[in-house]
């Protein structure tokens, strides 16, 4: 029988099973094929906190969702088109993701009793009218695994390890994706490690997709044309990725030898491991054994004349919190980067959240002014961190780099700038005496002098007890002490004199204006798109600089008869906001570890334009 291919503009697949089932494995995989034949796509993966859960439990699910178009996208898709699901517990925890009349691809073999049981069934949802609104196809895919790998030396256990390309095949196969990117990926990823793997995978991807064009249960395939890019080189990348590559080239751009300690912690373990693959650029990367140990490197790298980083997530901030402050009142240039989960204490290590922007605030003792920046996609981590290592080194401050989860294990395509086109970063060592004082300071920016250890002549004071203004000796003299407070606090603030005018998206003027910050930019953007196509008075900024904030914010926000602020979090940004320009600005907040959907911030705004 002929099989009809359907055009269409995009689609969302969901991948899902237990965390042992390779879902994100597969999902990455069409990922970058779907990037590699031109596609604009965005991820979500989403993974079990427990290292190991109970087979089969709602607690051990694991899932990647992936949404890809021939035209500009900015999120992963509220609803997806296909669900692939490896057990009951995968189609309990998603199944409300799927669209009406969408594909559900269901592996038949784990609808046992007791993988029903497990994740809450009483009754086969195969079997009575659960899923009547889906098109669904159950495939026997643990049997057609070991059918299709009988001949080769693995056992049962190792060939059902197998069945996830078996349904990768599948979706390539639905969605017209050439299978040569995922088998020069098997081949080489398994080569050193697994290679007894490789064979089979690469049976069980063309059995899927031989599966599908021979089987009459699928009768249509659909094809995603490629988008319209901008001309250069991409690749995808992730946000963990991007921040490291944006270190690396501050490193570079800088003359600076970079220094990274971390303390392993998720989702910020990432950056260590991708840095140390860095080593030829002159990167040293250092595992400590906890939080204080890690920043306390990135401080004396700071202090020896390298650009000291240090990374990890809420909970290791606050242990970082008053090492970050000797750093603030030594005037030494750190980069903390602060990729956030879900909290508080360990909280829900594996989803996503904003809610620690107050405690960058004010999460240390004293007057502690700190500034801090955020990412809002994967592909911007490199560009915001690179600008955090700029003003680190300008300015003789640490900065602190918000990341989150959602940004930090999301991909998208990156075009990849010139290293002509950066930002000059210029450290400007103090080299000889010329009336050298360790407390002199810029008339522009006031950073006082980076004098290295060992100079001759520039030896001086360094530590944690307040500083006398201009010769760096220690004092306790009250009147000194609140111009020195106060002289932290100018310098942090000229920062914002460095910034550009803040992009307005959409009206400059009108009804409703959208503020953001992090990852919440992407559904932001999406429904100020769908807005302006219908001809509302809507407008969208989003902030990278979050202290300080832009010199025209104020202005911009007065301009706006309601100011909306979407964040992950119970009104953090609202509550700064609110403080610092005396605007009732309204707040829509989710703390439920998952991002905005598009439909939520839509149903939301209708009282707005």
């Amino acid at each position: 029988m002929r099989k009809q291919v359907e055009q269409i503009q995009a689609a969302t697949v969901l991948f899902a099973g237990d965390s042992g089932d390779g879902s994100q494995t597969i999902g990455t995989q069409m990922t970058e094929t779907s990037a590699i034949v031109g596609n604009d796509v965005a991820t979500l993966p989403d993974y079990p906190a427990e290292i190991q859960a109970p087979a089969g439990s709602l607690a051990g699910v694991s899932g990647f969702q992936l949404h890809f178009s021939s035209e500009t996208i900015h999120t992963p898709g509220d609803t997806c088109d296909v669900l692939v699901v490896m057990n009951p517990a995968a189609l309990k925890v998603h199944l409300h993701k799927l669209k009406d009349n969408g594909i559900l691809i269901v592996n038949s073999d784990n609808f046992a009793r007791k993988n029903l049981r497990l994740a809450g069934y009483t009754d086969n949802p195969l079997e009575d009218e659960t899923l009547t609104k889906y098109q669904v196809f159950p495939v026997e895919l643990t049997r057609l695994t070991r059918k299709v790998l009988e001949d080769t030396d693995l056992s049962f256990s190792q060939q059902d390890k197998c069945k996830n390309f078996f349904a990768l095949g599948m979706i390539l196969w639905l969605y017209n994706r050439p299978m040569d990117y995922t088998i020069r990926w098997i081949k080489t990823k398994l080569a050193i490690k697994r290679p007894e793997f490789i064979e089979p995978n690469i049976l069980a991807l063309r059995a899927g997709n031989n599966y599908c064009d021979m089987t009459e249960q699928f009768t249509t395939s659909y094809e995603v044309k490629s988008a319209e890019f901008a001309p250069g080189k991409y690749r995808n990348i992730e946000g963990n990725m991007s921040t490291v590559l944006g270190l690396v080239a501050a490193a570079k751009q800088s003359g600076l030898k970079l220094v990274y300690g971390s303390y392993p912690i998720t989702p910020a373990s990432d950056i260590l491991h991708y840095l140390a693959n860095y080593r030829n650029f002159g990167i040293v990367t250092m595992q400590m054994e906890d939080e204080i140990a890690a920043v306390g490197v990135a401080i004396g790298a700071a202090f020896s004349g390298a650009l000291g980083v240090t990374g990890s997530s809420g909970p290791g901030l606050a242990l970082k919190s008053e090492a970050i402050n000797l750093a603030m009142i030594a005037e030494l240039p750190i980069v903390v980067c602060n990729i956030q989960r879900a909290g508080p204490s360990t909280g829900m290590p594996t989803k996503t959240e904003q809610a620690d922007l107050l405690q960058m605030f004010y999460g240390r003792n004293g007057e502690s002014p700190v500034p801090i920046l955020a990412a809002c996609r994967p592909t911007d981590c490199f560009d915001t961190v690179y600008e955090a290592c700029r003003i680190a080194v300008k300015y003789r401050t640490p900065v602190i780099f918000l990341s989150e989860l959602y940004i930090a294990l999301g991909a998208e395509p990156w075009l990849i700038p010139n290293v002509e086109d950066l930002p000059n970063i210029q450290p400007n060592f103090q080299t000889a005496d010329n009336g050298f004082e360790p407390y002199l300071r810029d008339p522009e920016t006031l950073a006082r002098p980076w004098a290295r250890p060992g100079t001759p002549g520039l030896e001086h004071r360094i530590g944690g007890l307040e500083k006398s203004d201009i010769s760096g000796n220690v004092s306790y003299d009250a009147e000194n002490h609140e111009k020195m407070v106060n002289i932290r606090a100018e310098k942090v603030k000229r920062i914002a004199n460095d910034f550009p005018p803040t992009e307005v998206f959409g009206e400059q003027e009108g009804d409703l204006l959208m503020l953001g910050w992090g990852g919440t930019f992407g559904a932001i953007r999406t429904v100020v798109e769908n807005k302006l196509d219908e001809g509302c008075s809507i407008g969208h900024v989003h902030l990278r600089h979050l202290n300080p904030f832009p010199n025209d914010l104020g202005e911009i926000l007065n301009r706006f008869k309601t100011v909306l602020i979407p964040e992950l979090n119970s009104g953090h940004l609202l509550q700064l906001i609110r403080n610092e320009y005396l605007i009732d600005a309204v707040g829509l907040n989710k703390v439920q570890g998952q991002p905005f959907h598009v439909f939520e911030l839509e149903s939301k705004i209708q009282a707005y334009i």
